[in-house]
Formats: structure tokens, C-alpha cells, sequence
């Protein structure tokens, strides 16, 4: 008999990031008694995710925040810029998702959100490290876990959800794995102060220079924030030539130069030190499902490779294991979870697909210059791209972006390893 304290609960979730609180949201809305246990304390802050878009916005507003929402800056849409260029384009219609995104800091965003699960009827530990899982007879059974005074403690639960972020080490301990020929991501950011913090667009630049004007790989972005300051990064495909070799520490550097007259900012001073991560994408860890526990978020690989959005898939696969966990708790039948691979798979399968298959093709310079001037010069087409690229397709209307995106899915089906 362990010496240990013991706490029980029928849905153990580990990890309180926006997968992991969207989990225990919905959750305890069925009813259920579901602890989140977060390593860290929040306000913690993050690489990426500041820029919501119109999916995470609503899923945002299911989760009844749409009110604590409208304090932060909203904004219309992408201004691409690129070939001495800009397009500004609107979020594009949808009978389902807003017009509109925000853009929320990482700390303020996160704590919002678990405190809303913990208003719905979810308990949270915060400072509280899930070192490993606790297994029995092949089933994972809870946690053991760590607190920020030295203590340790047994979380045991019916069911565990998996939600402890890019670099999972709760999910490798239970075999997950990622595909290690498929794509991922990096990413770093910092802020700085500007006047033009209110911009009505968040920035993309499918050009990035060095001081000299060379090309480099990659993209940025800049996203204002409404509160005197901008968000400005850079991202990196594993794709793409040399990445290995790149410093994007310089990449950095190098896009808040290139951003600096635009923008308004001293680039030489960044308000805080940046961070940077690498992030799994389109589905490319798993398995997703075990005999009692499910994986989501990026512990799953849930990002977009068109544009590294994470978030709202993080939303959204937290609330599908949720709805599936539901099933099971109340049936009293774990081969339930099983439904939660084949929800993914309806939901996501082909998307990431194609997705992934673009992520290979941008990997060529020369390509992705080409295409970049094609779209310059072609609102029409930036448009159905954008739509594509945000996951924003309609399912009531076969428009021009739908038609290219059919088109595409049928392509991939002659690639199956992509």
C-alpha cells in the first residue's frame, strides 16, 4: 500500500493548456468529475497562439467566453504582404465561424480559459507535474505527480486525457510517437512596443530578407495586440531547405528589421526575451487512443500545416474526447474511446493530408517564390487560398475554394504516405 496521498476522480487530464482546459470544460458540462493537473502556474506564457482565428473565436464563444473575449483587440482578417506587395482580405464567410479573430496574449488567454473550467465544475491543480503514469494490468490508472513544494501525491481516475503539449513526455511514457517523416514546425516570437498597435489586421510576409535583402526560408507574422504592443515572429517547415542550419534566433532579428519602418518598432528592443518551440503537425503523433486514455491537442500533433494554427484544434479535439469520454463514462464501456481515432480521422484525415503535402511543396524556394508572386497579383485566388488554409471550407456551398480543395484531397489519395 502506497504511503502516498490519494486522490480519486473518473477523468484524470493531464495538462491545463487550451486542449486540457477545453477537455475539463466540457466535462464537467456532461456532469463529470474530471481534475486537470498543470505543471506550471498560470499567468504562464507560451510561443504560440496569440492569433485566434474565427474557429478558435468559436469555440471560444461555446465555452460562454464570448464576453470576456470582446475586452481584447478584435481584428478582420490577414493582410499578406510579399513581391513588394500587400492584400488585405477579409475572414471569409461562413455559416458556422465569426468574421472576426482576436488576438490575446498566451498568459492572460490560458488562465481564462481553466478558470472557466473550473467555474463549470472541473477541479485544477496548478504546480503539479504528472512525472508518470501509474499502470495496472495494461490500463493506465492515474498519475503520479509532483507538487511545487516537493511533495508527491497519486491522481487515480477511470480514464486519463493526455494533454501535456508539443513535447509530451506524459504521452511517450504511454508509447506515443511521432511520424518522424512527415512535417513539423518552429517557431519564435517576441513584442514590441508601437504605436500601430490597433491594427485592424494581423501581418503575414511570405518574403522574409536578411538585412541585405537575400531570401530567406520561412514566414512572419505580426499580430497587434491593442494594448501599445505587437506580437512579431517567424516559423520555420521542416521542409524547407536547410532548415536544420537556420538560426531563428537571427531569422528573428533579421524579420523585425525588415518589419521595423512599417511598424513603427525599435528593433533593437524587444520588450521581452523570445521564445521559441518546435510544434508537431497534422496529426503526426499518436496513437490517439489507448485502453482508457485518449491524446489531444498538440500532444497529438493537432496543428494545421498550412498556417501552424494550434489552438483551435486544440479547442476542438478537447471537446471531441470529451463528448467520447461522456459515452464511455456513461455506457460503462471503455471500447467507446475507440470512436475517438475515426472522429479525428472524419474530421481532420484528408485536410491534413493535403496540408501536408502543401508543407512538402513550399519546401522548394524557388516554388514558393513563384507562387508567392502568382497570389500577389490575384486577390480572387489569395482568397480561396485563405479560406483553405484556415480550415474555414463550407460544407452548405460548393464555392471556388471548395472545388480546388475536392480537387486536392483527390491528388493526395495518389500519395498515401504524405
Amino acid at each position: 500500500m502506497s504511503d502516498r496521498a490519494t486522490t480519486l476522480t473518473e477523468v484524470l487530464v493531464i495538462g491545463g493548456g487550451p486542449a486540457g482546459a477545453a477537455a475539463g470544460y466540457w466535462l464537467a458540462r456532461h456532469g463529470h468529475d474530471v481534475t486537470v493537473v498543470e505543471r506550471k502556474t498560470f499567468p504562464r506564457d507560451k510561443t504560440c497562439g496569440d492569433g485566434l482565428t474565427p474557429r478558435a473565436v468559436h469555440q471560444l464563444d461555446e465555452m460562454g467566453l464570448t464576453d470576456q473575449l470582446s475586452k481584447y483587440h478584435r481584428y478582420h482578417g490577414l493582410r499578406a504582404t510579399g513581391m513588394g506587395r500587400e492584400l488585405e482580405l477579409q475572414w471569409p464567410s461562413h455559416s458556422v465561424y465569426p468574421s472576426h479573430g482576436y488576438v490575446v496574449r498566451r498568459r492572460e488567454l490560458d488562465e481564462m480559459v481553466a478558470t472557466n473550467a473550473v467555474a463549470a465544475g472541473a477541479t485544477l491543480f496548478t504546480g503539479h507535474e504528472a512525472t508518470g503514469p501509474i499502470i495496472d494490468r495494461g490500463f493506465v490508472r492515474g498519475a503520479t505527480v509532483q507538487t511545487d513544494d516537493g511533495s508527491t501525491k497519486e491522481l487515480r481516475a477511470k480514464y486519463i486525457v493526455v494533454a501535456d503539449g508539443a513535447n509530451s513526455r506524459f504521452g511517450r511514457s504511454l508509447g506515443t510517437f511521432r511520424t518522424r517523416d512527415w512535417p513539423y514546425g518552429t517557431a519564435i516570437r517576441s513584442y514590441w512596443s508601437t504605436p500601430r498597435h490597433a491594427e485592424p489586421w494581423i501581418e503575414s510576409a511570405l518574403d522574409l530578407k536578411d538585412r541585405n535583402g537575400n531570401p530567406l526560408p520561412g514566414y512572419g507574422w505580426v499580430f497587434p495586440l491593442g494594448d501599445g504592443t505587437v506580437n512579431i515572429g517567424v516559423g520555420l517547415l521542416s521542409t524547407l531547405r536547410d532548415f536544420k542550419s537556420v538560426n531563428t534566433t537571427h531569422l528573428l532579428e533579421a524579420y523585425a528589421q525588415q518589419v521595423a519602418e512599417r511598424w513603427e518598432i525599435d528593433p533593437e528592443n524587444p520588450e521581452a526575451k523570445a521564445k521559441s518551440g518546435r510544434i508537431p503537425m497534422g496529426g503526426s503523433v499518436g496513437p490517439k487512443a489507448g485502453p482508457n486514455y485518449l491524446v489531444i491537442g498538440d500532444a497529438a500533433g493537432s496543428v494545421n500545416p498550412f498556417n501552424g494554427d494550434g489552438i483551435d484544434y486544440a479547442y476542438e479535439t478537447g471537446r471531441m474526447a470529451a463528448s467520447v469520454l461522456h459515452e464511455a463514462l456513461v455506457a460503462a464501456d471503455p471500447t467507446t474511446l475507440q470512436q475517438y481515432p475515426r472522429l479525428l480521422d472524419d474530421a481532420y484525415g484528408d485536410y491534413f493530408k493535403v496540408a501536408r503535402l502543401f508543407a512538402r511543396v513550399i519546401g522548394r524556394p524557388t516554388l514558393m517564390r513563384e507562387l508567392t508572386r502568382v497570389g500577389m497579383h490575384n486577390r480572387t485566388l489569395m482568397e480561396w487560398v485563405l479560406r483553405i488554409m484556415s480550415n474555414m471550407l463550407r460544407d452548405d456551398e460548393l464555392g471556388p475554394a471548395e472545388a480546388a480543395y475536392k480537387a486536392a484531397t483527390q491528388l493526395v489519395k495518389l500519395a498515401p504516405n504524405a
